[in-house]
């Protein structure tokens, strides 16, 4: 009785539906997202190359930005690796603590994405605000102690999550509507009332994804009141467009990010398809469009590149390659 009883409290494994009601289309939709798991490694790991080898590159914004592809490639990997295994061998069986280890990732470096993207609102008011004291209040120790705490809020909000789907009993279906182990939809199995979860669901986002949203606000509110007082148009054009590349991924972000908030409070008059795909475009589209847009935005990531395209153009083994 005692090890029945275990067994209810803690299934041994979930399965993992990938796309509800899409099953058929599911070799079909592994194109579309291994094509975008592919560019974001591609593109996010450029990034963390180009930062690291250029040494003029070693400031406190573009050290943000390798915080930032650092995070996205741990992102996209937590969601998109076993969404593959389910589209491309319908491997949806997922252990109990494997599930719960993957809805810590997923949350947690969704924390860190929303932390580093404000840490990134707050750097360009520094640099824009307070030009002559940037240097010396934004150093490489400080933004090394802000990924620290970054860090440190992520796990000290998200963590408990697991731990309390633990302390639940699933005594019925195993089967989780979706293609990876978020919070609310393993909550949903539960036997017991998940009011206690889906208490916790809400202050989660409003401790991570309300106050970081409220900072960036802030910061760009006193950064647009410093641009319109600057004497020139021309000086305040180049002001905003140090922000430009910044005001795009923030949009990628949390734009679909509320767009995912609502279908999922009007679940009930959305189809499942629609909410999981829309939750992993989520995930998976800022991995591939933050690289893009600094990759475009950026002067200094550009000619790195550039450098980089005319070196390999120049290796004599990449003249001997066969041309195709």
């Amino acid at each position: 009785m005692v090890d029945k009883n275990h067994s209810n409290a803690h299934p041994s494994a979930f399965t993992l539906l990938g796309i509800p009601g899409l099953a058929a289309a599911h070799r079909w939709l592994s194109i579309p997202f291994s094509s975008i798991y592919m560019v974001s490694l591609l593109g996010n790991g450029m990034i963390l190359w180009v930062v690291s080898s250029e040494t003029a590159l070693h400031t406190p914004m573009f050290l943000f930005l390798s915080m930032l592809a650092a995070t996205d490639l741990l992102l996209a990997s937590s969601v998109a690796l076993q969404l593959l295994r389910i589209l491309w061998f319908d491997a949806g069986e997922i252990g109990f603590d494997v599930c719960l280890a993957q809805m810590f990732s997923v949350h947690f470096f969704s924390a860190m994405e929303s932390g580093t993207l404000m840490a990134m609102a707050l750097d360009r008011y520094l640099a824009i605000c307070w030009p002559l004291r940037y240097s010396s209040i934004l150093t490489s120790s400080r933004v090394a102690k802000a990924g620290l705490l970054l860090v440190l809020r992520g796990v000290a909000i998200v963590g408990p999550c697991p731990l309390l789907v633990r302390r639940l009993s699933f005594c019925g279906s195993r089967v989780i509507a979706h293609s990876y182990c978020d919070h609310m939809a393993v909550v949903k199995l539960a036997c017991a009332s998940p009011t206690v979860d889906s208490v916790y669901g809400l202050v989660l986002i409003l401790l991570i994804g309300g106050s970081d949203m409220l900072s960036i606000g802030m910061s760009y509110a006193l950064i647009l009141r410093t641009i319109l007082r600057l004497p020139s148009q021309q000086a305040q054009l180049k002001a905003f467009s140090t922000c430009s590349a910044h005001i795009c991924i923030i949009l990628t972000f949390y734009i679909p990010g509320l767009v995912s908030l609502l279908m999922h409070r009007c679940r009930h008059s959305v189809p499942p398809s629609a909410h999981v795909l829309l939750s992993n475009l989520y995930m998976l589209l800022p991995p591939v469009l933050n690289p893009i847009v600094y990759g475009v935005r950026t002067k200094s990531i550009r000619d790195r590149l550039l450098q980089a395209y005319q070196w390999w153009d120049r290796w004599p083994f990449r003249r001997m390659a066969p041309e195709f």
